[in-house]
């Protein structure tokens, strides 16, 4: 599988880089050799992620919000723009700080890229495809998205950045590449940022009934972060521009999902249904086959081991 390592990077921004993906991003880069810089308002991105990175060398953390500025001093030859509120919770109470880190945002990113003659990876999202009448979902399928509904101002403000850096690229000539990525979760997550793995774990840890929305049939497709940041650097690596699906194709109900988690915690927690969100999606699966042939990439961590990984994480960070 390509990697980052044989781009041999030497200098990689990533905005967001405090977040949840993209802490991961920083340090697998630092691990591969690349120095790293990390631009994040921490709006959702949170200290803690980057703080034992901050002691090693070749990384740099820069306060900036991406939308204003992105005030980056050297060079760098890669540029993974990730700044934005990724959970319902965050991009429902920041809907105008959403919206403007996928257009000004992106904007910003992509003059960085241009200037400084690198390449430039957008971090899309399967929300590009909204409540899909299709399943799995492929990447020449267009989407079914509410242009004014609550969620929007997520799924629009990616689409928008993907059509930004399309046109950015055909006009000057920049070198990206668009990755939609799905449904992302593993150690890092916010137990209350509002997504289901983080959720349903806290919640079973706390011997809380954990909350399903409507009658849990709905499905995800749910891809460990380390398979993630895998796929976005063979992405990077490769030169193609997208877009590029990368998630787990596994497909499992809310319902199913709920009661592994209590299995696997061994908790005594109920389940609790609850109502489900507007414009909540019914299906969420990846066709991830342009991932396969082109960038040799698929994922590898199961999600039975994925969420034992993640159960960990939350029980040694309430231990703490």
């Amino acid at each position: 599988m390509t990697t980052a390592i044989s781009r041999n990077w030497e200098h990689v921004v990533v905005t967001g880089g405090a977040g949840f993906v993209g802490s991961h991003l920083c340090t697998a880069l630092l691990d591969a050799g690349a120095a790293v810089t990390c631009v994040d308002d921490f709006s959702t991105g949170r200290p803690e992620n980057v703080t034992e990175l901050l002691e090693r060398p070749g990384f740099t953390l820069v306060r900036a919000n991406v939308a204003e500025e992105l005030p980056v001093d050297r060079r760098p030859d890669l540029v993974l723009h990730f700044a934005s509120p990724a959970s319902p919770a965050d991009y429902l109470r920041l809907p105008l700080h959403t919206m403007e880190a996928g257009s000004l945002g992106t904007r910003n990113a992509l003059r960085l890229a241009q200037r400084s003659e690198a390449r430039l990876v957008l971090a899309s999202t399967s929300e590009v495809y909204g409540d899909p009448l299709q399943n799995p979902q492929d990447e020449r399928y267009w989407g079914n998205v509410n242009p004014v509904g609550p969620r929007s101002v997520y799924d629009e403000a990616k689409r928008f950045g993907e059509a930004l850096t399309t046109a950015h690229a055909d006009t000057h000539g920049t070198d990206t590449c668009i990755v939609r990525l799905f449904n992302t979760y593993g150690p890092r997550m916010r137990g209350h940022d509002g997504r289901a793995v983080p959720t349903f774990v806290r919640q079973a840890l706390a011997g809380e009934p954990l909350t399903v929305t409507g009658d849990g049939r709905q499905t995800r497709s749910l891809c460990y972060v380390d398979d993630t940041v895998a796929g976005i650097l063979a992405a990077a690596a490769h030169g193609m521009r997208g877009p590029v699906n990368i998630g787990n194709p596994g497909e499992i109900t809310m319902l199913d999902l709920a009661r592994t988690v209590v299995r696997l915690t061994g908790s005594a927690s109920e389940i609790r249904y609850i109502e489900r969100p507007v414009d909540d999606p019914a299906v969420r699966c990846p066709d991830i086959t342009l991932a396969r042939d082109k960038l040799g990439w698929e994922p590898r961590v199961d999600a039975e081991e994925g969420l034992r990984r993640t159960i960990a994480w939350f029980r040694s960070e309430a231990g703490g």
